[in-house]
């Protein structure tokens, strides 16, 4: 018993230390600016060499972030290969690919670029930016949020206006409904958001408006049961999620806050990271740094009652460790 002492003063300076040394880091990075009065970005991606890829609801196309740079460039020209208001964005490595969703939003007040009609999930070559592949969603009632990526190469991709998440096969070019469940249906609002793959191979996904987090089983690459699952507390607009490693994830609430969330069987812990964003959309991780879009679409489908946008649109970095 006397060790005690000695040890719990150990553990406090450790824990110090490591504090201290986030702080450092977070205070030696710096916001990117996304130029434009229209940016209003949705998602955001890392590459394998740190770039960063963003989309905009607004403006569509997609933006790119050097590693070191202090403001975003335009990368995939707004319209290109069809595209319209461009939502989630994920950099799959393996088959060199920018999968992004591509939404025509005009019902909403929102025109966007181009011309397209429906939802489409599109593939850009990751090199070059150049559009590869385009499948639209079937049905009449779709909104494409946001996708992942299994080990095997199909994506799996959120519906927010139905309680689907559909399926594209390595190879395919045809969309499929890979589950339909009522679960995913809010009362009223969108629905499923953000998308990621634990590293027990189920997908776990979130709902906006309904603000629940779900597992799905995968068996052999089918899906098994839907399990709502017990969060710590209250989620409030939950949107993009990212695996870390593990069955631990980040997620941004776009009542403003990046959280850490960790899945323990049924039960998920929520711990807010940082809070006071201005309505975080998407979280992506490079390093030790947690990179969050600050969305600001109240400004954009409420503008008379919200105002204009405080601008520059930025991407503010948040030290989050290894």
């Amino acid at each position: 018993m006397q060790n005690i002492r000695p040890i719990s003063a150990l553990l406090a300076i450790a824990l110090a230390f490591v504090v201290f040394d986030r702080c450092l880091a977070a205070e030696g990075l710096q916001a990117i600016e996304i130029p434009g009065d229209r940016a209003f970005m949705e998602s955001i991606t890392a590459g394998p060499d740190g770039i960063l890829y963003v989309s905009s609801l607004a403006s569509g196309g997609i933006a790119r972030i050097k590693p070191g740079a202090s403001k975003a460039e335009e990368w995939i020209a707004p319209a290109a290969f069809g595209s319209r208001s461009t939502f989630g964005v994920f950099a799959d490595a393996e088959s060199n690919t920018l999968w992004v969703c591509s939404n025509d939003m005009s019902g909403l007040g929102v025109d966007g670029p181009g011309h397209a009609i429906g939802s489409h999930l599109k593939g850009f070559d990751l090199s070059t930016g150049d559009g590869k592949i385009s499948a639209q969603f079937p049905g009449k009632m779709n909104l494409c949020n946001d996708m992942t990526v299994a080990s095997d190469g199909t994506v799996y991709v959120t519906n927010s206006l139905a309680p689907q998440i559909l399926q594209l096969k390595p190879g395919g070019k045809t969309l499929e409904v890979w589950v339909e469940n009522k679960q995913f249906q809010p009362p009223s609002g969108i629905g499923l958001d953000g998308i990621a793959i634990g590293s027990d191979g189920d997908i776990y996904v979130n709902t906006f408006n309904g603000g629940d987090f779900f597992r799905v089983e995968v068996k052999d690459g089918k899906p098994g049961a839907v399990t709502k699952l017990e969060t710590s507390r209250p989620l409030k607009l939950p949107d993009g999620l990212r695996l870390v490693s593990g069955q631990n994830f980040l997620m941004v609430e776009g009542s403003g806050s990046l959280d850490r969330v960790t899945v323990n069987g049924d039960k998920v812990s929520i711990e807010t990271i940082k809070d006071g964003l201005k309505e975080p959309t998407a979280v992506a991780k490079v390093g030790g740094t947690a990179w969050v879009t600050e969305g600001q679409l109240s400004h954009l489908f409420n503008a008379k009652a919200n105002g204009p946008p405080r601008l520059p649109f930025e991407i503010v970095p948040v030290a989050v460790g290894n």
